[in-house]
């Protein structure tokens, strides 16, 4: 009897599809860089640049004269959100990617904006397909499964070149945004709470609430181990549903706990140091083991991260075992002190990811558990 994502949401959006991800997206701007350049000054138009970046049927000569007409070819180099807390560069152009999906550069490329993901089916029985990106997200970022592929929310939408009704509408939201979300739901929820709802930002907790306020609770839901349980069944069907309270502190309590864990998985936030590198060395990625009894992961035979707990390194993101997925794709290279700092801070994310999960179950213990009144 929940609200269906979908219905809360006016408008969601698949991630884009280059289908030539090797060319397309990397982990250094400057391999971007270095690819659309030779692209675009190809002079002698043969197949060896094709069979060079393996780019099968791709019409790649037609983007090469297409790219060359551009005053800008830079402003479509950015980060998008490839995995989760691996964030890659990607050149973000119709000439060069199959599926852009509009609709996210209209909304989320360099907009600022908040964007929950989800799944609408698994194959699995566990459900954990929630995330969250500020960036043009990839059609794969919570799972390489068909089946579960994402569905991006965007929390705002911004004014387009084909305006509708509803962007005729009067607003004060920095330029021109204005809520994705129904109005029905809104005015329901509203009632609920009996509070009034502000059209961008968050409300005052006394009399106000907002966009980000309603997206905070629905992520802080989402991350319920109990709710993930209890529904499991739904879950594996159909899009999840958010549960509707009329409890004020309940809802600000979610909210509260939403907003921290929104700051964490954007990496805008990190949680208490846990782990350490204690070994100097090549740091080369040439196998990615963990030893349990030693809570350890190796990248190669004498180097590893340790202090590393089972219930962290056994974490999943929609389909990735996340510690494990940063690393395997990083095999071959030579991580970075960024890297390394970078790792640190996902291990260090997880453990309090995994504890405010634990608590947000307490809190909607503490009000009565499911399902809310």
């Amino acid at each position: 009897k929940y609200h269906r994502i979908d219905e809360i949401y006016i408008t969601h959006i698949y991630g884009f599809k280059s289908h030539r991800d090797h060319f397309a997206i990397d982990f250094d701007k400057e391999q971007i860089v270095k690819r659309i350049t030779e692209l675009v000054n190809q002079d002698k138009l043969d197949n060896s640049f094709s069979d060079k970046y393996d780019l099968g049927k791709w019409d790649w000569k037609k983007a090469a004269t297409a790219l060359k007409q551009e005053i800008d070819l830079w402003r479509f180099l950015d980060l998008c959100a490839y995995r989760p807390f691996d964030n890659r560069f990607m050149f973000y152009s119709d000439y060069v990617m199959d599926r852009t999906r509009p609709d996210l550069r209209n909304h989320i490329f360099n907009k600022e904006n908040l964007c929950l993901v989800c799944s609408r089916q698994i194959a699995n029985n566990e459900y954990r397909h929630f995330w969250i990106t500020d960036l043009v997200p990839n059609d794969c970022l919570i799972s390489n499964i068909t089946k579960e592929s994402n569905h991006n929310f965007p929390l705002y939408l911004y004014p387009t070149n084909n305006p509708t009704l509803f962007d005729t509408e009067a607003t004060n939201s920095p330029n021109g945004r204005r809520p994705n979300l129904a109005p029905e739901f809104i005015n329901k929820l509203s009632a609920k709470l009996e509070l009034e709802f502000i059209s961008d930002g968050k409300g005052d907790k006394k009399k106000t609430f907002g966009p980000e306020d309603i997206f905070n609770y629905i992520y802080a839901v989402f991350h319920s181990p109990q709710y993930r349980q209890r529904y499991a069944e739904f879950l594996k069907i159909d899009f999840p549903r958010v549960p509707l309270t009329s409890n004020q502190e309940l809802f600000w309590e979610l909210v509260k706990k939403g907003d921290r864990l929104v700051h964490l998985h954007l990496m805008k936030a990190t949680g208490k140091e846990i782990s350490s590198y204690p070994v100097a060395g090549s740091n080369l990625v040439e196998q990615v083991k963990y030893d349990e009894n030693k809570q350890q992961i190796s990248i190669n035979s004498d180097q590893y991260f340790a202090g590393i707990p089972p219930q962290i390194w056994n974490f999943y993101i929609g389909g990735y075992q996340v510690c494990q997925k940063w690393l395997k794709d990083r095999k071959g290279r030579h991580l970075s002190y960024d890297d390394l700092e970078h790792y640190q801070q996902i291990i260090s994310i997880l453990g309090e990811s995994i504890a405010i999960m634990e608590t947000i179950d307490i809190i909607i213990h503490k009000y009565g558990g499911f399902p809310f009144s």
